[in-house]
């Protein structure tokens, strides 16, 4: 049973009310957007697209100091986001909202777009309602969040996802269609022998030639290695 907490350096997620629970992937993909944040000086408002526990509005805003909206379909996963901001060094800056992303309508344009979406939409689904919500895109699909995000981005606007390996050329495709265009692109899979099996990538409305990255989680040996390291020390206790 995973724990219903998940310890980092600046801040905790408590995950007892959420049908996903923190996972390394997604800790990648939080470093990965927020190191390209940290780049980036004209940041100051953030939309986060089906925030779950809230881990990636708090990597963001360990490291940008704008305004970050999350969303949230589900009511329980809304609540813990919210408790999770308020007991954050952060919480004056991080604004859970229960919506549905679909529905929202914002008074401003984002500088920023970050979403772990639904996935596996092929996968077989399971017979838990919130899990099929947070796993599979019979909530949110692709397009339609491509949609959103068109609707949203600032034309200067940096728009962050992780996606399986599997589904990358056919959002980029999708991305490009709605004048997005890939800017940084990291791979990743779990040791040097393994196969790709995720995408973290940002888009900008500006066409450019991406940079792409491969890493591994662990070597052969079994260690974390250094692009795992160099990505996650600022947030993992023991890195």
């Amino acid at each position: 049973m995973p724990n219903n907490y998940f310890q980092f350096k600046q801040f905790t997620v408590y995950q007892d009310k959420c049908a996903m629970k923190v996972c390394t992937d997604a800790c990648i993909f939080g470093g990965f957007a927020a190191n390209i944040v940290c780049r980036t000086s004209n940041i100051v408002h953030t939309l986060d697209i089906g925030t779950g526990t809230g881990l990636l509005s708090l990597m963001l805003a360990q490291k940008n100091n704008g305004v970050i909206d999350a969303i949230e379909i589900d009511a329980d996963a809304y609540q813990q986001a919210q408790d999770n901001f308020t007991a954050s060094p952060w919480k004056e800056r991080l604004v859970a909202i229960n919506k549905d992303v679909l529905t929202f309508t914002a008074d401003k344009k984002y500088d920023c777009i970050i979403s772990n979406p639904p996935f596996f939409d092929n996968d077989l689904r399971s017979d838990n309602d919130k899990k099929n919500k947070a796993r599979h895109d019979n909530s949110l699909t692709l397009d339609q969040l491509i949609k959103v995000v068109e609707e949203n981005l600032s034309d200067d606007g940096t728009f962050f996802v992780l996606l399986p390996f599997h589904r990358v050329h056919y959002f980029e495709t999708a991305a490009k269609k709605a004048g997005l265009y890939p800017d940084e692109i990291l791979f990743i899979k779990q040791t040097p022998t393994h196969d790709l099996f995720r995408g973290c990538l940002s888009f900008s409305k500006k066409e450019t030639k991406p940079h792409i990255v491969e890493m591994s989680i662990k070597n052969k040996e079994g260690q974390y290695t250094a692009d795992f390291i160099g990505l996650l020390k600022d947030y993992y206790l023991h890195l």
